[in-house]
């Protein structure tokens, strides 16, 4: 069954094929890793025809998982083409309708914190956050949330008779406040992370966190870890 693609797919899965013909020849019994287009996000996977890579076997297929990315990507200053992100704070985990004046409040002292920014352009994102915010509180993301958005990978593999245990979500985190970013609120993005490993475990999947270092690593600059994440983790720290 095929189903069309986005994203630069067609120029993707001629990509991959390539890739995975040459990891093949190189190591015959080596399990290898197929994703699709979009970035390896879930719209990519989920829009992915594993038979035509059933040649590379065994193989197991990933996706990057940051939903919702109002809160795992706040405080992000990268994301140019959306730059109402670098503004983002304090967006609470799970997201109870009654903290959003609490966050707004926080957006707010962000922007006004900033003198180099032109006014014109703050009131710009400040409307487009008012309008992101009002339906991020109204969804109410938290573990059921997190459930419903992995259900189409579930849904995916059971189509073409992929085991669970043969998918990986290969990337997911949030982006902590330290000295270089202002995002989201330790106790939160622990939750975070504990809730979305638990929703892709409970799905069946394995997972690999991202990263180690950076600000959505595991470690902050003094390569310190935060026993929260580890428990978030489900990992026990060794001392």
């Amino acid at each position: 069954m095929s189903r069309r693609q986005g994203c630069g797919a067609d120029a993707w899965n001629r990509v991959q094929a390539g890739l995975l013909t040459a990891a093949r020849g190189a190591a015959p019994g080596l399990t290898l890793v197929a994703t699709g287009a979009c970035g390896s996000l879930v719209s990519g996977l989920s829009v992915l025809d594993p038979e035509s890579l059933a040649r590379f076997a065994p193989l197991l297929y990933t996706f990057h998982f940051y939903e919702p990315y109002l809160f795992s990507h706040q405080g992000a200053t990268w994301l140019t083409e959306e730059p109402f992100y670098r503004w983002l704070n304090a967006v609470p985990w799970p997201g109870a309708p009654g903290r959003q004046p609490e966050t707004l409040a926080a957006v707010r002292a962000r922007m006004a914190a900033d003198r180099a920014v032109p006014e014109a352009e703050k009131a710009r994102d400040r409307t487009v956050i008012e309008a992101k915010l009002r339906d991020y509180f109204a969804a109410e993301p938290g573990p059921a949330y997190l459930a419903k958005e992995l259900a189409s990978v579930s849904a995916w593999a059971d189509l073409y008779g992929i085991p669970a245990r043969q998918i990986l979500m290969g990337e997911f985190g949030a982006l902590r406040t330290d000295a270089r970013y202002t995002a989201s609120r330790a106790p939160d993005r622990a939750a975070y992370l504990g809730d979305v490993r638990r929703a892709a475990e409970q799905a069946g999947f394995g997972w690999s966190f991202w990263n180690l270092f950076d600000g959505l690593g595991l470690m902050d600059d003094a390569h310190a870890v935060d026993p929260a994440l580890v428990s978030a983790l489900g990992l026990t720290a060794r001392p």
